[in-house]
């Protein structure tokens, strides 16, 4: 992998998603620049890092040369310029279409003309972006699963214009990260959160009208149809409030009510029950 000192990847967002692509940009070698306008963010940044580290350690996939070697491949910063040299660029910011769009606009005005822009959306179309780079068959999506250290497999996005060169590039640095692409069409939703979302929003369903509790509910999906988690499990793992932010943009991009957010989920958002990384959602968690 190249260690080298140039910046071989950019990403944009040190929210959850962004900082665990970071981690596994980093863990396979490559030098990466995280960029984020919002202080706390980049504060916390650095110890979400560790600890994405750490749990990826107790799965049996610790790095290489040691925490502190992927901590030290991965900077900081607050201006999108601090990109600009950046051969390939990864958008993991918050599910909103006017932010991500207003992301793509700047991108374009910093990048170099040949430098791949891959969007980590959960839901949104990746033509709705790329039409906001000069070059739209220069964009694709990635869509890592959460968290993404523990994940080999990456949905793969490829837009009406995005090129066989971007894509060849796409899957080779999946290939260097250790991952491989699986490749689907651009719809709302792609594959995997048209048919999940629609799932996790139907399970909180069940819960709000008593049929069953989340630990149930999850453990019919564990024990009769063998999923390593349940869907309400894993809606906490991704983020309760992205899954609220996914549900609304399916909803208003597709016009299909299966997508309006269940009062629960909206309800427990609002109480700063977000799943995991907050301690609690539908399940309690200890503190990492």
């Amino acid at each position: 992998m190249d260690s080298s000192s140039h910046l071989v990847a950019g990403v944009v967002g040190a929210g959850t998603m962004g900082v665990g692509v970071a981690h596994c940009l980093a863990a396979a070698g490559y030098r990466v620049t995280v960029v984020d306008p919002v202080a706390h963010a980049l504060t916390t940044a650095p110890d979400r890092l560790r600890t994405g580290i750490r749990m990826a350690s107790l799965l049996g996939r610790p790095p290489a040369d040691g925490a502190e070697g992927v901590v030290a491949r991965v900077r900081f910063r607050a201006d999108l310029e601090d990109l600009g040299t950046a051969p390939f660029v990864i958008e993991c910011a918050r599910e909103d279409i006017p932010l991500k769009r207003e992301v793509f606009r700047s991108l374009d005005a910093v990048l170099d003309a040949t430098a791949v822009v891959a969007t980590c959306t959960s839901a949104i179309p990746v033509g709705l972006l790329a039409e906001h780079i000069s070059e739209p068959g220069r964009v694709l999506g990635m869509h890592f699963m959460n968290p993404p250290y523990a994940k080999d497999f990456v949905e793969v996005v490829r837009g009406r214009h995005t090129t066989g060169e971007t894509l060849s590039r796409a899957e080779h640095l999946l290939e260097g990260m250790g991952k491989q692409g699986i490749v689907v069409g651009d719809v709302p939703g792609f594959v995997s959160n048209r048919l999940s979302h629609a799932t996790y929003n139907d399970a909180a369903g069940v819960v709000a009208a008593g049929t069953a509790d989340a630990a149930t509910v999850d453990r019919l999906f564990q024990e009769c149809f063998g999923h390593a988690m349940g869907p309400l499990r894993t809606a906490d793992l991704i983020g309760l409030d992205t899954v609220v932010d996914t549900l609304h943009v399916l909803r208003e991009l597709t016009g299909d009510d299966r997508f309006t957010p269940c009062p629960l989920l909206t309800d427990l958002v609002a109480d700063g029950r977000l799943g995991r990384k907050s301690g609690r959602g539908f399940h309690t968690y200890p503190k990492l």
